[in-house]
């Protein structure tokens, strides 16, 4: 039984050292409540640091144990999108050149997303083709907003572009939405609890209703943590699309149509959250997911509700519609 595993993140040191001396004044850093290492943003913590993000032997074994047989690597938030354009360049090719390094060492069990310095297209080109083909990567990794500007943005076009013309999958990750201070989540780690489903769900919203899908039908996004609030909000979506002249000014579908055309994770954590995602995704746009090695990661858990499904359904989200969009 074949499982592959589409969101999980890894970190190295080279760029932690970096985030620590260019990623100031917003991220730091420092130790959290609990003792342990974190990213901070703003002072308040953003990201737990934790072994499994930094060490391949104790990832394999997790991945043994779990019955993960290959893991899609990316990096996480905040990705390479700070400290001006020489220190996002250099983060980018930094992680790209570590996960390279990872898979030549573990060709069976490893692959990996690029990032990009997106708020500098030529750059974000060059790397672009750099990691796809030089250094084997099998898709791309995209924060949904960077630094706060929409996935939308004209400034982003070209790299969209060239992501279509390759027909890559681009795993949309949340970071923390635009107005997160704003709106005091930075009080009880709301930020992970529900900024990050805000941001996704509001990306994808935009892309949708900004017409993205039918200008871009060679990008294959992935939505993580099973698309977020999307699926519970694919009824209200169309109904605004019928009822309001603003929701339906760049498509002519339903916005539920366009869900249909998108893939998601199953990084969720309860049954009943993976049925309403794969009710309105269609048992051909599931991906296995599990975001090791987060604290709120869950590899056996997302594998057993995937495990749950009825046999055809659960193979083709263990790893036949990764192994189809990812070229495997």
């Amino acid at each position: 039984m074949t499982v592959i595993d589409v969101h999980t993140h890894v970190l190295n040191q080279a760029y932690l050292d970096l985030l620590s001396r260019h990623g100031g004044p917003t991220y730091e850093v420092k130790v959290d409540r609990s003792g342990g290492p974190a990213v901070h943003r703003n002072g308040a913590p953003f990201m737990t640091l934790t072994s499994g993000m930094f060490d391949i032997e104790e990832r394999l074994k997790a991945m043994d144990a779990a019955g993960v047989d290959l893991a899609i690597l990316s990096l996480t938030c905040p990705n390479v999108y700070w400290g001006g354009r020489e220190t996002s360049y250099a983060a980018a090719r930094l992680m790209n050149d570590h996960i390279a390094a990872l898979q030549r060492a573990h060709p069976n069990r490893i692959r990996g997303l690029a990032s990009l310095p997106w708020q500098y297209p030529d750059d974000a080109l060059h790397e672009l083709a750099r990691a796809c083909d030089e250094l084997g990567a099998v898709g791309v990794m995209v924060l949904a907003n960077i630094e706060g500007a929409p996935l939308t943005d004209p400034l982003f076009a070209p790299i969209w572009a060239e992501i279509d013309r390759r027909g890559l999958p681009v795993l949309v990750h949340p970071t923390t939405p635009p107005g997160v201070d704003a709106m005091d989540m930075t009080v009880y780690n709301l930020v992970a609890s529900v900024g990050f489903m805000i941001d996704t769900t509001l990306a994808f919203t935009r892309l949708i209703l900004d017409g993205f899908l039918d200008r871009y039908p060679n990008v294959k996004l992935i939505a993580a943590h099973a698309g977020a609030t999307l699926p519970y909000l694919a009824g209200r979506l169309d109904r605004c699309h019928e009822m309001m002249p603003a929701c339906r000014e760049r498509i002519a579908e339903q916005p539920s149509a366009y869900l249909r055309r998108i893939y998601y994770d199953s990084v969720c954590y309860t049954p009943e959250a993976l049925a309403l995602c794969l009710h309105v995704a269609g048992p051909d746009r599931l991906l296995y997911g599990s975001d090791y090695p987060h604290n709120i990661g869950d590899m056996a858990g997302c594998l057993a509700r995937v495990n749950a499904l009825p046999g055809a359904v659960a193979e083709a989200v263990r790893h036949r519609n990764a192994e189809r969009i990812f070229r495997l």
